[in-house]
């Protein structure tokens, strides 16, 4: 089983559990939808990929993450922050797309990290950098990477090789994943924790005693 899917069976737990409850309810997800979306790109992954000859698309590593993407993206506060995840989108796929063309195209010349893998958490760390909140750092993660791939076909395609562009499929699927969790989970991470500086710089004491951040009750 690959680390995608693994990954996935971890936050299916975590969401039962209740553990992801805030992140949840601040990309405007309710546990249910979490888990369908869970589930779907997990059973997705393992359905035949949808042929538009020049492009295949795996339903569990690019259409169902594209859908989910789509509804963040609708459900943004703002238009600033709709536009901050689009660019951050592009932005993390010139990234992995740059960061492709340093590492040996041939998996077997890198026995000890899968380059999808490589992809997921570089995209998920520059998708975090840029999103700046949870929402806009899984959209630029996910659509991070399927971009990638994208620039990647149309490139070879413009040099004359004739390839077809997979999207989602051969591995993508654990880049897809890893991107838009780890982006997620850093925003929640280092969030709480630059939220707990402010806080206690607010609360400081000033040199007359009192609370910059006003009494508690």
């Amino acid at each position: 089983m690959s680390i995608g899917m693994i990954v996935l069976i971890v936050l299916s737990l975590l969401i039962l559990f209740g553990v992801l409850q805030r992140v949840l309810d601040r990309m405007a997800l309710t546990d249910r939808q979490a888990l369908a979306i869970v589930a779907a790109i997990f059973i997705g992954g393992w359905l035949p990929e949808i042929d538009l000859g020049l492009v295949t698309l795996n339903i569990g590593g690019a259409v169902i993450p594209l859908i989910v993407c789509v509804y963040l993206l609708l459900h943004a506060g703002t238009a600033k922050e709709r536009i901050r995840a689009l660019v951050a989108s592009f932005l993390t796929a010139a990234a992995i797309f740059a960061l492709g063309l340093l590492i040996p195209a041939d998996p077997a010349q890198m026995p000890m990290l899968d380059p999808m893998i490589l992809y997921g958490v570089v995209g998920g760390l520059i998708a975090w950098l840029l999103g700046r909140s949870r929402r806009s750092a899984f959209i630029a993660g996910v659509l991070g990477v399927i971009l990638a791939d994208v620039i990647t076909g149309v490139s070879l395609l413009m040099r004359g090789v004739d390839q077809v562009i997979h999207l989602g499929g051969a591995g993508a699927l654990d880049a897809v994943v890893l991107a838009g969790v780890i982006g997620v989970l850093c925003c929640e991470l280092f969030g709480e924790i630059i939220e707990r500086i402010q806080t206690g710089k607010a609360n400081a004491p000033h040199e007359d005693g009192a609370i910059t951040g006003g009494s508690r009750a």
